[in-house]
């Protein structure tokens, strides 16, 4: 959603400049599309980085859990297996 309000935000600023012609922009019309861009980019990123932070914390926990899995499950087979004579 931040990247499309960085998009919208841009088109705003342009489509601005536009329709004021190069002899009379103003301030504001460039200063309303920087400020909706910067805004819904800063809101994207305050959901994306907590969101790749927890990501990342659930996908190492899995990852111990899968080791821990493999060497429960290799145990297993170790005692179970026949010995031989010998």
């Amino acid at each position: 959603m931040g990247l499309l309000g960085t998009v919208l935000g841009m088109v705003e600023l342009f489509l601005g400049l536009e329709g004021a012609g190069l002899r009379d922009v103003d301030t504001s019309l460039l200063s309303a599309g920087i400020w909706k861009a910067l805004l819904t980019t800063a809101a994207g990123l305050g959901v994306a980085v907590p969101t790749l932070a927890g990501h990342a914390y659930l996908a190492s926990r899995v990852d111990l859990f899968r080791l821990a899995l493999v060497d429960a499950v290799e145990r297993l087979i170790t005692a179970a297996a026949p010995r031989g004579e010998g």
